[in-house]
Parts: structure tokens; sequence; C-alpha cells
């Protein structure tokens, strides 16, 4: 019988300091140390170094470095602000202009950086600045930045897909693939909405100037590194000519030969994007090796199997369960950051989940999504805070602008829903 005393004194403990604002680290650790004190006296952690080892020992935790390196190039080097300029030439025909260029700029980028913040964070301090001083509609301008960034973490390659595939044990490789065509489907569904938007009222955007000649080939000659190198990760992926640290080495290598034949960074550019790897980097992998931490401390008290038994034993159907937890996910996802979210709710679902015989690769997928809307989720969806640092358009302003892709978003899930192979028919081909 699991000690519900010492359940409730650790996660209380855990949710009290992340209410206080500590570091989700501190904060998952901290509670899984006392709840596994609780249950199985001090002792136990003579099994924290163990748990430790196993848990940063992966293969797959080490392509997780080397993708934000990759990324951390791009943004240092100052590639990505010619690789916007060379979407504006391409895209500029869709009604909306450059709110089209945001949403096309962030997909093709968040296959480089593979984070939210980051996506949100590039493209908006290239484009919102622009489209301020060309009389854009802030709430547009802002809300298509907002939520262009959250594809960052659903498009390859995505950190929270790494680190959900070191919780369930799945082909990241397979994973990067779950997500792509619901990228693609997405993005499309962003671009349509735009275009409408702006048909229906041409004064959201103003009308570019007349296209210059020659500006297709220069668009082109712009995107093309950025395309180039997100296609040698994908492909090498895909084909299984590489694993993905191995592609995410190949990335991070081609990016700095990018970098340097486009712009010539002096060699403190290099120096700051390793710094900044370093530094996230640890700051996820504390994540994870906190969570290891808590979930060996839950499985010690059988929480998981009484858990998995209570949910089943209600007898909720299929739709109603997953919307249940759509709903429990949005919550936390205001209070939790993306990664915090996957890996204190991963390890407890995983029991139910291959209980109602669900695929997991398709969940992550939709874990992915709703972590998503959880990044744009009023008040306090991090990548708001990102685009109102670099708009000043205002929180209140931001926050109109992404609404509307909320109902985006649930048309998406939706259509994962009544057709999962969007999700699973390119894994299924490797």
């Amino acid at each position: 019988m699991y000690d519900i005393f010492s359940i409730l004194l650790g996660l209380g403990l855990t949710i009290g300091l992340l209410l206080l604002g500590l570091h989700i680290a501190i904060a998952i650790g901290f509670g899984g140390i006392l709840l596994l004190v609780l249950v199985e006296g001090f002792g136990s952690l003579n099994a924290i170094g163990f748990i430790l080892w196993g848990s940063l020992n992966s293969a797959t935790l080490s392509a997780l470095p080397l993708f934000i390196l990759m990324a951390e190039i791009m943004l240092k080097s100052g590639v990505s602000d010619s690789f916007y300029d060379g979407m504006s030439k391409l895209v500029r025909r869709i009604p909306g202009g450059l709110l089209q260029t945001n949403i096309a700029a962030s997909a093709l980028f968040a296959a480089i950086s593979g984070s939210s913040v980051a996506t949100a964070s590039a493209i908006g301090g290239v484009a919102l600045p622009r489209q301020k001083a060309d009389g854009y509609d802030s709430a547009m301008a802002a809300g298509s930045v907002a939520a262009g960034g959250t594809l960052g973490i659903l498009i390859p390659p995505s950190i929270v897909m790494i680190v959900y595939s070191t919780f369930t044990e799945l082909s990241v490789a397979k994973l990067f693939m779950a997500g792509l065509l619901p990228g693609i489907v997405v993005t499309a569904m962003f671009m349509a909405y735009i275009a409408i938007r702006c048909a229906i009222n041409p004064t959201l955007a103003p009308k570019l100037h007349a296209a210059k000649r020659g500006d297709t080939v220069r668009g082109l000659r712009e995107v093309a590194p950025m395309v180039g190198l997100m296609l040698v990760v994908l492909v090498t992926i895909y084909r299984g000519i590489a694993t993905p640290t191995e592609a995410a080495a190949i990335g991070a290598f081609v990016a700095a030969i990018i970098a340097w034949a486009i712009r010539r960074p002096p060699l403190r550019v290099y120096v700051e994007a390793i710094f900044n790897s370093v530094v996230t980097s640890a700051a996820i992998l504390m994540i994870v090796a906190a969570a290891f931490i808590i979930q060996y401390a839950v499985e010690s008290t059988g929480l998981a199997n009484a858990l998995t038994d209570w949910v089943v034993g209600l007898g909720l159907s299929f739709t109603f369960f997953m919307l249940t937890l759509f709903v429990i996910f949005a919550i936390m996802g205001c209070f939790i950051d993306a990664i915090g979210l996957v890996v204190l709710t991963v390890p407890l679902l995983l029991p139910i989940l291959q209980s109602y015989g669900i695929d997991l690769i398709w969940f992550g997928v939709i874990t992915v999504i709703v972590v998503e809307l959880s990044l744009i989720t009023p008040p306090v969806g991090i990548n708001l805070f990102v685009v109102d640092s670099i708009s000043k358009a205002g929180l209140a302003t931001v926050i109109r602008g992404v609404i509307p892709y909320f109902g985006i978003y649930a048309l998406l899930l939706t259509m994962l829903m009544i057709w999962p192979s969007i999700a699973t028919w390119l894994p299924s081909l490797m």
C-alpha cells in the first residue's frame, strides 16, 4: 500500500517551491529527495548517485547540447537576419506580407533551433521593429511571432521530444519524424488564417513595395543555407545515415561553416555560442536528473500502479480521457515550463497510456502540441513575455494577437484524434 501522506508531502514541497519561483530542477529535486527519505529512509540517499548516472548516461540526451549549439551559432552569427530577409522576398506576394514571413521563417528556423523561446526571440528581434515602423497591426504582428515561435518544439529537431524520448525509451528519430507533418500542417493553417484576415481587412498589413527584379533569386540565395542545414540534419536521420546525436554534431559543424562563409564572425561569437549552449544544456539536464529522482521515489511508493488502477476503474472513454488530459496540461502549463511539464507528467502517465493501448509516438506529438499551447497561454505563457519585451506593444496586445491561434491548435488536435496517421505515417516508413 502506498503512503499517501509521504506522497502528498513530497509532491506538495515540489509544487510549493515551484510557486515560490525556484528553479524547476531544485523544486523537483528537493521534492523527490524528501519523498525518497520518507518512503525508504535516509539509507536510500545512497541510490541518488546511481539514479543521476543512469539518467544522464544517455545517448539520446547527448544530442541535446549539439542541437542547442547549432541554433546558437545561427543566432549569434547573424545568419538568422539574412534568412528573414530572404523569406520576406519569397512570400511577399501572399496576403499578409511580412506577417506571412514571420510564420514561414519561424517554421524553418524551428527546424534549426528546436526551441520555441529561441525561435520567437530570433524572429521577433528581426521582424517586430521593422513591422512597427511599416505600420503593421501590433496585435497581428506580435501574435504571429509568438504563435510562430511555438513551432520550435514541434518541427524537428525538438528539445522537448528528446526529453520525452528519454522517459518513454522511444526512438528519438521516429519522434522527430512524427512531428514533421503536423508541423507543416499547422504552419499552413497559420498562414491561411493570416491571408484570410488580411484579405478581409487589408489595413492590418500594408502592401509591400513592388518587388525588384531578381528578388526571388536573392531570396532563395539567402534562405538556401538555412534550408540546406535543415535538410542535412533531417535527411541523415530519416535515411538512417546518422543517429540523432551524429546528425546534431554534423549540423553544428555545418552551421559553423555557414556562419563563417556568410558573416565572417570573430572568434568570440563562436565562444559565446558554446558558452550559451553549455549553460542552457546544463539547466535542461539538471531538470531531467531531478525528474528521475522523483520518478524513482514515486515508483517506490507504488503510486503509479495505484493511479493506473484507479483511472482504468473509472471506465473513462478514450476521448473523455484525452480531453481531461488536455485540460490538466493546459492548466499546469500556466505555471511550469515545457520541459518541466513533460518530466513531471509523462512518468506518471506512462502506465495509464499503456493500459489504454495509446501509441506513445502519437501521444508524444499530442503532448508537444498541448505544451506549445501553454507557451502562449495568457497571462503567463513564456512566449508572450519574450515577444512583449521585443515589441513593447504591451502584454494585452500580444495576448489579443495570439488568441486566434488557440482555435487553430484545437483544430489540429481534433484532426490528430480523427486521423492519427498524420503523426504516425512518416515514422512507420522508417
